[in-house]
């Protein structure tokens, strides 16, 4: 690319729905902001189980079409957020879904968690020399609630990131880069308490609830050094962007549910761990910036 903007951000998810639920606040501020929003997604997610039963036929154990319907909702989330560079990692259908931890599909040829690190992990590089973020955001190790594809998806940015600083590994995909910040997705916990605690005071068209230890990335507040308060333009346009994922997420006012029809609170604030890279704020302070202290 070239006239980049000044502020340069990659994301790297597991599946379609992924970002929007964890970031889709954070995405849309930063794209309306004029910042050069990337993300990157590992797979088509093949194997999710579908909501709406007029689009059972595409389920993986019928007509196997999900994963090319999951693109289109992507690019309509995408549309939602104003984020206009949107690619899958090696190419749409490189790497496919590796359903459940345990399951069969965890070892078929071309999974995703059945793939090398380092045979991915190339792909990612290309992409980072190319837009040459200041700041990435993954899951955490465990991929914040271990699904294989998440943990996966963790390992290859983490690599990729290394091996983009690299000016000895492979040239031929770019000038090397060095990422400024690295952040996982987080929760605090006191938040998912308080965040249930609203969903069963005010009620969701839902069969039940889920639990706070359903959700990817419940962490102590003390461990959260960065948080992106949605107001109400950026969570309207989170909200929207989850509502395009139609076939994984069922959408009722500020509350949610996936296939398992149990309700969660969409959370406007989206919270991260600074875990490479100088924070921007004063210590015991939050950054409320994820370039706070970026200067090139």
């Amino acid at each position: 690319m070239t006239d980049l903007p000044a502020r340069r951000l990659l994301l790297v998810h597991a599946h379609p729905d992924d970002e929007s639920i964890n970031n889709g606040a954070t995405m849309a501020r930063y794209a309306a902001e004029g910042a050069l929003v990337t993300l990157v997604t590992c797979t088509l997610g093949e194997e999710g189980e579908v909501i709406p039963p007029e689009l059972a036929h595409l389920a993986p154990d019928r007509e196997d079409r999900l994963g090319d319907h999951r693109v289109g909702e992507l690019a309509a989330a995408m549309k939602e957020l104003g984020v206009t560079d949107h690619r899958f990692l090696g190419g749409p259908g490189r790497f496919r879904d590796s359903g459940m931890m345990g399951a069969e599909q965890n070892r078929r040829e071309g999974a995703f968690w059945n793939t090398d690190v380092d045979a991915a992990a190339p792909h990612l590089v290309e992409v980072i020399r190319e837009t040459r973020p200041q700041v990435l955001i993954t899951y955490d190790p465990d991929g914040g609630y271990g699904h294989p594809d998440h943990i996966q998806a963790h390992r290859v940015a983490m690599r990729a990131a290394e091996l983009a600083a690299d000016a000895a590994y492979r040239p031929d995909l770019g000038a090397a880069h060095t990422l400024t910040k690295i952040y996982w997705n987080r929760i605090p916990r006191p938040v998912a308490e308080a965040g249930f605690a609203r969903l069963r005071a005010e009620g969701a068209d839902f069969p039940g609830v889920a639990e706070i230890g359903d959700l990817p990335g419940v962490v102590d507040a003390s461990l959260i050094t960065t948080e992106i308060d949605g107001g109400t333009v950026w969570a309207a346009r989170k909200t929207a962007a989850m509502r395009a994922h139609a076939t994984q997420i069922a959408v009722d006012g500020p509350f949610f549910a996936l296939s398992n029809d149990l309700g969660q609170p969409i959370f406007t604030t989206e919270y991260y761990q600074l875990v490479s890279g100088t924070p921007g704020a004063p210590a015991g302070a939050r950054e409320n910036d994820l370039f706070a202290g970026v200067t090139a």
